[in-house]
């Protein structure tokens, strides 16, 4: 069963990175009577954060509320790669938001906060746990959500005490073989 996940995990990553299927071959064209290229238009600009992300964060989440909402997809991403969690709160939770279409055994992410130094112990001993790619009882996990589906939502609150010595803290999905590309910093500021 692990290996057929192995194996849809690395076909649905292979076709997220082509975007598209190929075209089917045609004759040259001539290149003198094409039109030029538009000019790209610039990006839209990023949500800025209520708090402060980590240096590194290339995207980081909005925290408000000692909340933050994480959206995850089929083309196993997260929306962000850094939590800044305001050392003013006690609790702070973490929603999930899968915003594609395929199932939870096909492409299924739920969100695992650990310290960094055990991330692969965790994922690694998870990966036998189907269907939740999390082994029951293990301690080194701070906090999890259920594993979910497109379409669907889950959510998790912890003690930020938990977080706030011993790190560095991530957080990353458990299913087999997303934690390579579906990891993020969260760290309590």
């Amino acid at each position: 069963m692990t290996r057929h996940l192995f194996a849809i995990s690395a076909l649905a990553l292979a076709l997220a990175a082509c975007g598209q299927s190929p075209a089917p071959a045609e004759a040259p064209a001539d290149v003198s009577t094409m039109p030029a290229p538009a000019p790209a238009e610039p990006a839209p600009a990023a949500p800025v954060a209520a708090t402060p992300a980590p240096a590194s964060a290339s995207k980081p989440a909005v925290v408000a509320d000692c909340a933050t909402t994480i959206e995850s997809n089929d083309a196993m991403q997260y929306n962000v790669d850094a939590i800044a969690v305001p050392a003013s709160c006690s609790q702070f939770t973490i929603n999930l938001k899968h915003v594609g279409k395929l199932a939870v055994n096909l492409m299924g992410h739920n969100v695992v906060v650990s310290k960094q130094s055990d991330m692969a112990a965790v994922a690694s001993d998870g990966a036998g746990a189907a269907p939740e790619f999390v082994k029951a009882g293990d301690t080194r996990i701070v906090a999890h959500t259920k594993m979910i589906g497109g379409g669907e939502s889950a959510s998790v609150t912890f003690d930020v005490a938990k977080i706030k010595d011993g790190g560095p803290f991530m957080f990353f999905c458990s299913f087999p073989g997303h934690m390579s590309l579906m990891k993020g910093s969260i760290q309590v500021q």
